[in-house]
């Protein structure tokens, strides 16, 4: 007999349950025991090579930055908003519920396209922001570890009133947020962190009528910027309407702060002058003034792009796991017996080409490291970027050099495991060493990402080298490991790629991919082309126990 349960179809003997009727109409919950439905990811799973080349077209969920700042405009809209295509994860989920707490209406719909999308309407209030609670019970507001929902609701709710608390896991209290906080200070609005150290929990106090002030003195007399830098900031921060304030915010740890500020700045009546790097090279504070920019202020439809930090480990396969063996095949055109190799080809469907991720080049930073760059550069001048010119670039860069700060966002440390595999860069053989640079910000996200990287890397058995901010990965033969994922989403699918090509790799907690990609290992399980074809197991006590598939796979 088949019964739905929470959702999700099983079957159960009739010798543990008697048949149900079919007027009854129920939900078997929590009470059915463990070995009967078990729907869940294992707390250590192994991922087996796989054995032969792979065609496939992967369906990836949409872009996590573009939806939850999509959720901010959409709430300060003048109207309805659908948003397709948006990301259904636990940080955009978080920053629905945020929304929901503070009273906006939010309808989501399933997505037939991705089951780790959703079609998701806000009902905007026009800039108006619900009121808090007060200084004895202020309105909790829950946003676990997702670093762009606590950043982007801090300035949010200096929009309302009363007295609002922003706290989340003790990972999310040990970021970054004194930039942020010291800026909307400026602005004149009470931000208290409890703590007394400029991180989360923090309080705070919404701003009512003092959006209307006048501009402060600072703001009259600040040092004038360059024309470019001038036009910059205007643009991104006044929308046509007059600003009131002006603040200064510093992104050195994080361009978020600045996108916080932005994504508000219209309501508030904010001039934002950004610190740190040039602004106008930020990729992600460009994505944000884009977005505005694109953004159905008034109502109406936006589609959400796939996320192309989540498709870099699909394309990483794709050069990670070697192509067939050559064999002799009858060719008919020639009537004679060539010789034929069946390779890797592994898409992402609808890859974003908007310009507005900076990890949408991830597979030309793949294949060419730092030239990719130069060739991007020189592309956006109008010069013909041939084979030949790539070859000559090549040949004078004496480093394989991929930035976070310039080259790749996330992504990077993708690219960063799998270039510790000797046998993953075929079209690189001469490559002895690859240099990842500028990954200090990787050390105040989800995990310290770097010492994380090394530390899983040199289990393995690759040689990494970290000095300051840069890693240096040596090719090497690399070896199963049991990996630490530190509760961290992207660590457990940048190795889980890994074991796709090294035997007895072992993800611990292997569920955190919950935060951005529910169904990751559900993508590299399903049979190709919609998936990899890859075998998953369960391991206890060191063995293999069950092999999984199915809702055994999604991360809940």
């Amino acid at each position: 007999m088949d019964y739905w349960i929470v959702g999700q179809r099983a079957s159960i003997p009739q010798s543990i349950y008697p048949p149900i009727q079919k007027s009854d109409l129920v939900f078997i919950c929590v009470h059915l025991c463990p070995s009967v439905v078990d729907m869940s990811l294992p707390a250590l799973i192994e991922i087996v090579p796989l054995d032969q080349p792979v065609r496939a077209e992967i369906t990836v969920p949409g872009s996590k930055s573009i939806t939850n700042r999509a959720l901010i405009l959409a709430a300060l809209a003048d109207g309805e908003v659908t948003l397709k295509g948006a990301l259904w994860s636990e940080d955009t989920q978080i920053m629905v519920e945020c929304l929901q707490e503070l009273g906006f209406m939010v309808n989501t719909e399933p997505d037939p396209a991705e089951p780790c999308n959703r079609t998701i309407t806000v009902y905007g209030n026009g800039g108006a922001v619900p009121p808090g609670g007060t200084e004895s019970q202020p309105l909790e507001l829950f946003v676990g570890n997702a670093g762009t929902a606590a950043r982007f609701l801090a300035p949010f709710l200096c929009l309302g009133s009363g007295v609002y608390r922003l706290h989340g896991v003790p990972r999310m209290h040990e970021r970054p947020q004194a930039a942020l906080f010291q800026a909307l200070r400026e602005l004149g609005y009470h931000v208290e962190s409890e703590n007394g150290n400029d991180k989360l929990p923090v309080r705070i106090y919404g701003g009512g009528s003092r959006r209307e002030e006048a501009p402060t003195k600072r703001a009259e007399t600040r040092n004038p910027k360059s024309e470019r830098e001038e036009s910059f900031l205007t643009y991104h921060s006044l929308f046509e309407s007059a600003a009131t304030k002006h603040c200064k915010v510093s992104i050195a740890e994080s361009s978020q702060f600045a996108s916080a500020l932005l994504l508000s700045s219209k309501v508030g009546g904010w001039l934002i002058e950004i610190e740190g790097e040039n602004a106008e090279e930020s990729p992600y504070v460009v994505m944000t003034s884009k977005l505005i920019e694109a953004f159905p202020k008034a109502g109406g439809t936006f589609q959400i792009e796939p996320d192309a930090s989540s498709g870099s480990y699909f394309l990483a396969v794709e050069k990670l796991v070697p192509s067939g063996p050559e064999y002799l095949e009858y060719s008919g055109q020639f009537g004679i017996e060539v010789s034929t190799q069946w390779v890797n080809r592994i898409a992402v469907a609808h890859w974003p080409d908007s310009g507005w991720q900076m990890d949408e080049p991830f597979g030309d930073y793949l294949m060419l490291g730092s030239v990719a760059r130069k060739a991007r550069e020189l592309d956006r001048e109008h010069v013909p970027v041939t084979r030949e010119l790539v070859h000559e670039l090549r040949q004078q860069s004496a480093k394989w050099v991929i930035s976070r700060k310039h080259d790749l966002a996330d992504s990077i440390m993708t690219a960063i495991v799998w270039s510790a595999d000797e046998g993953a860069h075929f079209h690189l053989a001469d490559q002895k060493a690859f240099y990842f640079t500028d990954l200090g910000r990787l050390r105040v996200q989800e995990c310290e990402r770097v010492v994380a990287l090394r530390s899983e890397l040199t289990k393995c058995g690759a040689k990494v080298i970290e000095v300051g901010d840069t890693l240096t990965v040596y090719p090497s033969p690399l070896h199963g490991a049991e990996i630490e994922t530190y509760n961290d989403h992207r660590m457990a699918m940048c190795f889980a790629i890994l074991g796709l090509k090294v035997p007895d790799i072992r993800i611990k907690n292997p569920a955190c991919v919950k935060k951005t990609f529910p169904n990751f290992f559900q993508k590299l399980a399903a049979p190709p082309p919609q998936g990899l074809g890859a075998e998953i197991w369960e391991i206890q006590d060191g063995q293999r126990t069950r092999k999984l598939s199915g809702a055994d796979l999604f991360a809940d």
